[in-house]
């Protein structure tokens, strides 16, 4: 039986808007998505999990199944609800209360700076796009630095290269702009130019514990042996791996990647130009990075394509609509024999446990690696409080199992967080996409926890990745009764 390290973290992961609610209340202000979800008109993100009066359940159960870690973050709004400028100390007085709770109850906390929230007065200004908009971003980040030295583990950004595709390209994120690779480059250049300056400006001035940023990496493999293919899965795997791993531990743009950059942008009709200087900042970031993060669900088979950009996104679980193919990189496949999720997302965690092997070997000054994102979106029964999310455990084992592997051989990885830790928002599905332990009643904010909870607690208390444990057992033995 494959077993995690002594030391290890088995956390649970959030984000602020996704499980805080309170969206536009206690001095908290806009962001782009509180208009764009009431233009929709689907759902909102209000009030979510209820994070913001419920932390302290959420807490006690951390502390009850064995969650020794949780990601958080802050949500910038909350505490300068402009961007910048005046702050919000309800907001201020908000996170010292969490982070207290946490500390009482033995969970470490990861808190990331900014997950997919900018403040609306900035994100109309042109978000990321927009330079002046990183100086705010740095100082909001020394603000955080000073105002909580509790934080011992700070992350930049969570996933620069979603953000940059699902606003830019993809366009279910606001703005709503499809098919624009040219700011798709410049958002993901600029929002590394943003990690570089925060992480120096935390070293330079000796502010406690570590940082590091939290990247989304899905390995890319060609949907043939043929060279078309395999060209194809090397330009999408440029774009959305090696451009953002060379910035984080190269400070620059590899040959091999400016190559793959020149030949997207020239069947796109685009012309790229990177300010020099962002370069020496960025390079004397390379080595200061104390960890990454790697949010990791899925892997994709590429095939050769040239036709223009079509994209559909899954966004209800309607098992087999999702279509992705861009013109000049390449378009992305079922795989026959790949067993995927209602959410069209493949389950291959031979994809970790490669992806994990590449970075020890291509970037050998990372110092150490977190699996931040994790898990499985499933549509939970809730029967009389109880739910039984067996496929959601034997992902994870299977996940669990690949991260082994490549522990053992060799990768420094110290934790990992299953997304969600409770049931939250989802940016693009709503409340019906559940990933949780503990399941949520969006009405009353109950918390009950799920099959998959019990079987975590084995976890974490043995270390030992089984098919089952007394706990999860135990659990299964009553649902049996109940029913």
């Amino acid at each position: 039986m494959k077993r995690l390290p002594e030391d290890f973290i088995f956390g649970g992961a959030t984000a602020a808007y996704q499980c805080e609610g309170a969206t536009r209340s206690y001095g908290k202000g806009e962001v782009a998505w509180d208009e764009y979800l009431e233009k929709e008109g689907r759902f909102l993100g209000e009030p979510a999990s209820d994070f913001y009066h419920k932390y302290a359940r959420d807490l006690e159960l951390c502390e009850q199944f064995g969650v020794n870690g949780i990601r958080l973050s802050i949500a910038w709004s909350r505490i300068f609800p402009k961007g910048k400028g005046e702050v919000n100390w309800e907001g201020v007085k908000f996170y010292h209360e969490v982070l207290a709770e946490a500390k009482k109850r033995g969970i470490q906390v990861f808190v990331t700076l900014h997950h997919f929230d900018t403040p609306k007065t900035l994100f109309d200004n042109g978000d990321f796009l927009n330079r002046e908009n990183i100086d705010h971003f740095v100082n909001y980040a020394k603000f955080c630095f000073e105002e909580f030295p509790e934080v011992e583990n700070w992350s930049t950004f969570n996933e620069i290269y979603p953000i940059a595709t699902n606003q830019y390209l993809i366009g279910n994120f606001p703005p709503a702009i499809k098919n624009d690779l040219e700011k798709v480059i410049y958002c993901l250049h600029n929002m590394m130019y943003a990690h570089a300056k925060v992480v120096n400006l935390f070293k330079e001035n000796g502010y406690n514990g570590q940082i590091g940023v939290v990247h989304s990496l899905e390995t890319k493999y060609p949907a043939s042996d043929s060279p078309a293919d395999k060209y194809a899965a090397y330009l999408d795997d440029a774009l959305s791996i090696r451009f953002l791993l060379d910035l984080t531990y190269l400070g620059h743009y590899s040959h091999d990647t400016l190559q793959a950059l020149d030949d997207i942008c020239k069947e796109n009709g685009i012309e790229i130009e990177f300010d020099e200087n962002d370069f020496l900042e960025m390079e004397r970031a390379k080595d200061r990075n104390d960890y990454l993060g790697i949010n990791h669900y899925q892997s994709h088979w590429v095939k050769d394509y040239h036709g223009e950009t079509s994209i559909h996104h899954n966004g209800t679980g309607d098992k087999g609509t999702s279509a992705y193919a861009v013109k000049g990189i390449g378009e992305r496949i079922y795989k026959e024999g790949i067993e995927r999720t209602d959410w069209d997302w493949a389950i291959y965690p031979q994809g970790m446990y490669d992806l994990l092997m590449r970075i020890k070997r291509d970037y050998p000054n990372y110092k150490a690696i977190y699996i931040t994102e994790n898990g499985m979106g499933y549509k939970d029964d809730f029967e009389n409080g109880y739910i039984d999310d067996q496929p959601r455990i034997e992902y994870i084992k299977t996940y669990l199992d690949a991260l082994a592997d490549a522990i053992e051989d060799g990768v420094n990885v110290k934790g990992y967080f299953l997304w969600s830790l409770m049931d939250v928002f989802s940016w693009s599905n709503g409340y019906n996409k559940r990933y949780g332990l503990f399941y949520v009643d969006f009405e009353d904010q109950t918390r009950y926890p799920k099959k998959s909870a019990y079987w975590y607690q084995g976890l974490a208390r043995t270390k030992e990745i089984a098919n089952s444990y007394p706990e999860s057992d135990a659990y299964a033995k009553e649902m049996a009764e109940k029913a």
